[in-house]
């Protein structure tokens, strides 16, 4: 069964040292949140290749 929200927030709580500040665990939810949310485009299909990448950036400079 897959882990619920409230018990996947609580396990990245519980596995922060105790010395955290209140900004520093809200960055770390944030940044595993980040991560989940890249996993699932990437099992979507929403990603762009490195050459695509490229192309974009090297358009900007035109």
């Amino acid at each position: 069964m897959e882990e619920t929200a409230k018990e996947r927030l609580i396990r990245i709580i519980q596995e922060q040292p105790d010395d955290m500040t209140d900004e520093e665990i809200l960055r770390e939810l944030l940044f595993h949140r980040m991560i989940r949310r890249g996993l699932k485009d990437v099992e979507a299909g929403r990603v762009l290749s490195h050459e695509e990448v490229v192309g974009e950036i090297e358009s900007w400079e035109k």
